[in-house]
């Protein structure tokens, strides 16, 4: 049998790497081979001239419906867009001290934070290679900062190791790396990777090993000035008589494997969470305030859409408008760009192709739950020296992530004391507001004890009961089977969002999947 037959197939070798290191792992295997790319946005649209006259309706004013309004608008077009809220946004959403949020369920929260201080319930981060979104930042003139995704000082902990004790993200991360170098080092050494590796790339490889785990002269992971070098020493370097560095153990690895926590090294390595990545200074809305100021007064707030028609001539939209006591209104245009989560849609009354209702009745939308936590002092910084980043748990919480704003600052500081999904999120779900604040609290002080002490007010937002969306984000039932139909011209209506991309969840999906539907709308509007 020859070496080609025993090769293992594209699609086998990336089913492999997903079993061995999850999703995350399979991403990063697909980008170097070239089968998954970074956002393939390319720069501002360029429609064209629209027909004189024609008007485009366009419901939800999200990202991707004010991306929508702005680029139709700017072609000559009629916009008028539709809007739930009191405000613009959809998900891209920031509360602040003074804020007011009613959840489903009647539940009323009222955000206390100090002054400067804010949380996002919705997206939180944006990767350097998200262009779409990076491009209306820098068009908009929304300015950004670093986001601080991975922090080596923060911590990895699990309930069930290290008797329940947080431990640095930099020593697991070492010691597993150090450890799997030797184990490779050792089968190199011992002729195992002979018929695979030349002499020459056998020399090579072992340095490289060396280099990659912090291996001494004899290729074995110990307790060592460069291992402690990457992991933490004993003693640090210092000054003066005792100014020697002591190194520490590494931690073996059967305890490492065991408890669970190599599982998040990984957390900052896919296309979408690798660093640099950014946020917007003051909260993430600041996107959606720049796109709100530009589309200015084509927005009609506060319109509860009822029923979408359509028929050869146009498009018609009965909506009751809140801010006139429900009173019933019908807007028409020549075409419509709906952007209403399915989970809303399929509770309006449309006429829509049986193939695009049928996915729309299909698609449900995934749980989720954030809670902010606001502290009268910085304490992960003051005691635990930790900027930025996150530290992930298998408490019901999942992470904590830090603040990437503000450091050194004398004030409180606002903690994303939990981000969990699936089942999880369900519990938090069932809870009223003040509870879930509770339980993150009680959670997240079994890795920092400053919790009880320090805690001065907290919000909460579980997705299922966010009145506008009902769930974090769309999720197929059948996505190959299912999505040209979704995104396909329906006669007028083309549909639009995050849940109408490969990209689910995160801002770029929205952008993307509105440029591409007006571009379609546009070749409807000018060639019949």
């Amino acid at each position: 049998m020859d070496n080609e037959e025993v090769q293992p197939t594209r699609r086998e070798f990336l089913s492999m790497v997903g079993a061995v290191g999850g999703a995350a792992l399979m991403y990063q295997a697909m980008a170097m081979m070239g089968i998954a790319k970074a956002s393939p946005y390319a720069g501002p649209i360029e429609l064209g001239q629209a027909p004189e006259g024609t008007r485009v309706i366009i419901l939800g004013a999200g990202l991707a419906g004010m991306v929508a309004a702005m680029e139709l608008r700017d072609a000559g077009y009629a916009v008028e867009v539709l809007e739930y809220r009191e405000k613009a946004g959809g998900r891209c959403w920031t509360l602040r001290s003074g804020d007011s949020y009613e959840e489903l369920g009647g539940a009323v929260q009222q955000v206390d934070f100090a002054e400067g201080n804010y949380f996002n319930p919705g997206p939180w981060r944006i990767p350097y290679n998200h262009f779409g979104v990076l491009d209306y930042c820098s068009r908009l003139g929304v300015e950004l900062e670093p986001f601080i995704q991975v922090n080596n000082n923060a911590y990895l902990h699990s309930t069930k190791a290290f008797d329940g004790k947080p431990v640095r993200f930099r020593e697991i991360n070492t010691d597993y790396r150090g450890h799997i170098a030797e184990l490779l080092a050792k089968v190199t050494d011992q002729g195992a990777l002979d018929e695979m590796v030349s002499e020459e790339d056998k020399a090579l490889l072992l340095t490289s090993l060396r280099s990659f785990g912090a291996l001494d002269e004899q290729n074995a992971y110990v307790s060592s000035t460069s291992a402690s070098g990457r992991r933490g020493y004993e003693r640090p370097p210092g000054g003066g008589v005792d100014g020697s560095p002591i190194p520490n153990e590494p931690i073996d690895l059967s305890t490492i494997l065991q408890s669970n926590l190599w599982r998040n090294i990984a957390a900052g390595e896919s296309l979408n969470t690798s660093m640099p990545m950014f946020q917007p200074r003051g909260g993430m809305d600041m996107i959606a305030q720049a796109m709100e100021r530009n589309v200015g007064d084509l927005i009609r707030y506060r319109k509860k859409v009822t029923a979408i028609t359509q028929d050869e001539n146009g498009v018609s939209v009965t909506f009751e408008d809140l801010e006139n006591g429900g009173a019933s209104e019908t807007v028409t245009a020549d075409y419509c760009v709906c952007t209403i989560p399915f989970s809303i849609l399929s509770q309006i009354e449309h006429n829509f192709s049986s193939q695009l209702s049928n996915v729309i009745n299909s698609m449900y939308y995934a749980s989720s739950i954030k809670v902010g936590l606001e502290f009268n002092r910085r304490f992960w910084e003051e005691d635990e020296h930790i900027y930025g980043g996150i530290t992930y748990t298998d408490l019901p919480i999942s992470m904590i992530s830090y603040p990437s704003n503000d450091f050194f600052q004398k004030k409180p500081g606002v903690l994303l004391g939990a981000y969990s999904w699936g089942a999880t999120s369900y519990q938090f779900n069932a809870l009223p507001p003040e509870e879930r604040v509770a339980k993150a609290l009680e959670y997240g002080a079994q890795i920092h004890p400053q919790y009880n002490e320090e805690f001065k007010t907290g919000v909460s937002v579980a997705w299922h009961r966010v009145p506008w969306v009902l769930g974090c984000y769309g999720q197929w039932q059948d996505k190959e089977a299912q999505y040209q139909d979704a995104v396909a011209m329906d006669r007028r209506v083309v549909m639009a969002g995050e849940h109408l991309s490969y990209l689910p969840a995160w801002m770029e999906g929205a952008i993307l999947s509105s440029l591409d539907a007006i571009k379609r709308l546009h070749d409807v509007a000018t060639n019949g």
